[in-house]
């Protein structure tokens, strides 16, 4: 993987009267994200998952808005700060949940990120972890189109490195997008995205 994942970041709107202050900050917080604001964003996730400790969403979008941020910079110093800042918030949640799909996803992207920025270095060590932390998630959730598709995604880059036969992958990547058409988050401030990425990837496979 070589292109950071394009979302779709879904807002609450035309509710704003009725918002508790943790849903006025996770959508200020998914604001700024879709805006580009990635710092700010990180920010004000952080502020929230401290004044909101039994909530795994705070945390889960400042690991996830690091980790990608990791992929769209080749300052190996600066993607090691990015990464070391995604795996601890991340930590904070798998250490309460660690059978939750939607954060093996992201340490999915972490491993993989790692492997990017240095694969002679860290290639062997990540890919098993990456490879592991995958399998898991599926087990877990094998309908969900997150999983379905970052773990093909993976396994097609490890097999593009390696000279092998991607149609396996390109068929399961095919397979998520009805997966993501007809995924309904549990909230407005749930893991939503996907799709775009997918389309690309699969389009690419064909």
């Amino acid at each position: 993987m070589t292109k950071i994942i394009t979302f779709i970041v879904i807002l609450v709107s035309g509710i704003v009267s009725s918002q508790t202050n943790y849903e006025t900050g996770m959508a200020k917080g998914l604001s700024l994200w879709s805006e580009g604001k990635n710092t700010e964003a990180v920010a004000t996730f952080e502020r929230i998952a401290s004044a909101e400790s039994k909530e795994w969403l705070p945390n889960y979008y400042v690991a996830l808005i690091d980790a990608l941020s990791s992929y769209e910079t080749q300052d190996k110093e600066k993607v090691k700060s990015l990464l070391e800042s995604a795996q601890n918030a991340l930590d904070i949640e798998l250490k309460k949940d660690s059978q939750n799909a939607e954060l093996l996803v992201v340490q999915g992207l972490i491993y993989t990120s790692w492997i990017i920025a240095d694969p002679m270095t860290n290639g062997m060590r990540y890919s098993g972890m990456a490879t592991g932390v995958y399998a898991k998630a599926e087990k877990l959730a094998p309908e969900n189109p997150r999983v379905v598709f970052l773990k093909a995604e993976f396994e097609m880059g490890s097999a593009k490195y390696f000279g092998q036969d991607t149609t396996p992958m390109c068929e399961q990547i095919a397979k998520s997008i009805p997966l993501f058409e007809n995924f309904v988050p549990a909230t407005p401030f749930h893991p939503n995205w996907g799709l775009e990425r997918a389309k690309e990837v699969s389009a690419n496979c064909n």
